[in-house]
Order: structure tokens, then sequence, then C-alpha cells
């Protein structure tokens, strides 16, 4: 793709805006804004602005201020209400801010209306996901995936790239002489490029394919789950490999696959990439054929932080997509990890209101899963190993009921 579609551009004889800094550079500065629509707790919306600025964080932005503003809906011109988007373009000017991030993702025409009136530059939380995955992409199929996802995502905001518009001037062969908008050129170059990243996908899908038919029918367990969950550490634990783990988000983008021996019972265990609240659909699509490992697995390992206040959110957010891509009656065992940083807040002896998930100790929260009895679970930490061995037996058990329904003859290996 030409260089000159990365960045905006200015009518000859201005100097273009700066391209704000890329992921390797300096620090940014930022402003988080969102919308708290009506029907929607608080609490809820702040924790959506905490991820945001962990989100921000893994993308070496710094969160200098919030600015939230109660709306049935997000406006359809400018997200928040004239008077809000005035009181954040005059705090960012005053205090030279270099970007301010949007927790939803903004239409085209948003987009465009919202530079108009911010003297910063401003990002949604779908391009900020994005710009953290190309950033973490290692492979050519992850490169590939993200580029592409990129490509779709940009092709309807192509038009708030230019403020010129200038034709080209048109030869010989030309529509009329006057030759092609530079907005139609650069549409064509993307939908060009989009169409050869799909073929590029497509024969590398075909690989994978052939790949993991020459497995043979081993069980495939695959660990799935919220980003961030410890999912690559506890990958680490029971295979004893080395799969890159960070505490930041999406540290793991390609699908990791290793055999796994559990006294002589053999599996493969694959690590996939974390999900998140808003996936942009760009990300789901470009990556739903990295996820045929979880499609194809027998045993889902759903790796939960139940250190985190909203984990139960999480959760949903976990069963959704999984549903999204055709995965949602897969056998599913619940590991709640992270114990060790569990943290609650015992209510007082007079308090008569209602006991709500703060306030339960983690032997209370270990009695209310266990007894819903409807998924099978366990609770571990991966970073101290408590509870790693009884993780190990439970796993071996529930594969070798998966391997002597497959193999009922060869029962006498286990």
């Amino acid at each position: 793709m030409r260089d000159d579609l990365k960045e905006e551009t200015q009518p000859k004889g201005k100097r273009a805006k700066e391209p704000m800094p890329t992921l390797e550079e300096r620090e940014t500065r930022a402003v988080l804004v969102a919308v708290i629509r009506d029907n929607q707790n608080p609490d809820t919306a702040h924790e959506y602005l905490d991820e945001l600025e962990f989100l921000a964080e893994t993308a070496n932005i710094r969160s200098v201020r919030r600015f939230t503003q109660r709306l049935p809906q997000p406006l359809s011109k400018i997200y928040v209400g004239p008077g809000k988007l005035e009181e954040i373009a005059l705090w960012c000017k005053e205090n030279e801010i270099d970007v301010a991030i949007f927790d939803d993702e903004l239409s085209p025409a948003q987009t465009r209306n919202i530079e108009q009136a911010m003297p910063c530059r401003i990002m949604d939380r779908t391009r900020l996901i994005l710009d953290i995955f190309m950033s973490r992409a290692q492979t050519a199929y992850a490169k590939t995936q993200v580029e592409l996802a990129h490509n779709e995502y940009m092709l309807p905001r192509l038009t708030g790239m230019w403020t010129h518009l200038e034709r080209q001037r048109g030869g010989t062969g030309t529509r009329g002489g006057a030759g092609e908008r530079e907005i139609e050129t650069d549409r064509r170059i993307v939908r060009n490029r989009i169409s050869k990243l799909k073929e590029d996908l497509k024969k590398i899908d075909r690989q994978m394919a052939v790949q993991r038919s020459n497995r043979g029918q081993m069980v495939r367990v695959a660990l799935v789950g919220y980003t961030n969950v410890g999912k690559s550490t506890l990958m680490n634990l029971l295979s004893k490999s080395e799969v890159f783990a960070e505490n930041k988000l999406f540290a793991t983008l390609d699908t990791t696959v290793r055999k796994v021996v559990f006294d002589n019972l053999p599996f493969l265990m694959s690590d996939t990439v974390g999900f998140i609240r808003k996936l942009p659909t760009e990300l789901i699509e470009s990556f739903k054929s990295t996820l045929d490992e979880v499609r194809e697995a027998d045993l889902l390992l759903h790796v939960v932080d139940i250190s985190h206040p909203g984990f139960e959110d999480q959760i949903a957010v976990v069963k959704q997509t999984l549903a999204d891509i055709g995965a949602a009656d897969k056998p599913t065992f619940l590991v709640f990890n992270k114990i060790d940083a569990y943290t609650y807040t015992p209510k007082e002896e007079d308090d008569l209101t209602p006991a709500t998930r703060e306030n339960l100790s983690l032997d209370d929260l270990k009695k209310s899963w266990i007894a819903k009895g409807n998924t099978p679970c366990i609770f571990i930490s991966a970073i101290d190993r408590t509870g790693i061995d009884k993780l190990r037996s439970d796993l071996y058990g529930m594969v070798r009921e998966i391997h002597a329904g497959r193999y009922p003859f060869n029962n006498f290996l286990y």
C-alpha cells in the first residue's frame, strides 16, 4: 500500500500534520472519552474505561484524563454533545494532548466531524486494538490477518484522509481526460490489497488444514479466555514449554500447539488469541481461521481471571465470541486463575443490604460456582502453582474419557 495512505495529507504548499508516534516511539499522552448510556451502570462504564486505559498502556500511550457524558446513545454526528466536545477540545489544546481515544468505534462521519473540532489526533477503540495487533504480529500469517483487518477498517474512512480531492491531470485514454480523483485511486488500491490478502489467507489456511490433518486423531484441548487472564502462563506449566507470556493485552496472537503427555496419554494443547469486549468485527472475521483450533478442539479450557472485578462479564464475552465462531457447544472446563490476587471487602455486621460479589470471600465464591454444577470448574494460581496438580488430574480424566470413546480398544495404554 502506498505510504501516503497511512497519514493525512494537506493541499500542496501546506505542511501535512505529523503522524501520531508509532507504538515503538516515545510515550504519547492521551485523554479517554466515553458515553455512559442511560441504561448502563456507571461502574460498568468505568470498568470499560479501565480496560481502555490498559489498552492504551499496551500501546505505550499514557492516559492523563477521562471525559464521560451520560446520554441515551452516542450522538450520530459527534459522539458526545457539542458542549462536551468543546470542553474536551479546549482541555486538549491547553494541555498539549497528543491523542483523544474514544471507547467505541466511531463511524466515518463521526471521525470527520470530531477531527474538525479537535486540536489533536483522534482514535477509537477499534483503531487502538488494530494498532496493538499490528505491533504484536510476528508470523507471516498473523501479519496478513491483521493487515486485512486494518485495510477493511480503513476502506470506508479514506475520505477523511484527504483534504483536497484534487483531480489528477489525465491524458490519452483516461476518462474524459480529467483522470480519477485521488480518493477513488486509493480506494481501488485498498480494495485490490484486500483481495490479495484474502487470497493469501486462503493459501495459508489450506496449508494449516493439512498440518491439522497430519496430527491424526489425537485429542485436542484448546485454551480460550479473555485477554490477559494467564492462558500462556498456564500453557507453559501444563506443556512444559516456553510460550511467550506477558502482563499486557494480546501478548499472544498466533495459535501455539504443543503435544502434552500425562501418564502415557498424549494429547494436543493449543493457546489462542485472547478475546475482549467490543472486539472489532474485522478482527473476528480475519482471525476466524486462526480460531479453527478452537472449533476443532474436543475440549475447551476456559481460563478466567477471578481477581478481575468484572470476571463474570468477561465470561459472557468469551461465551458470545465462541458462539460467533461456531464453538459454543464444545465441552468446557472453567479454570479460575489468579486466586493469589483475589481480594474482597467483608460486610459490616450491621449492614443489612444484600451481599455483592465484592463482599464474597474466595471460599464463598468457590461454593457458589461449584454449586451451579452446569460447568465443571477448578480454582488455581498459575503463578504460585496452587491447584495445578488437581488441574492435571482433572484434565487427565477428561482427556482419557474422550480418548476412550475414540479408541475403545486402546484403554490398556492408561
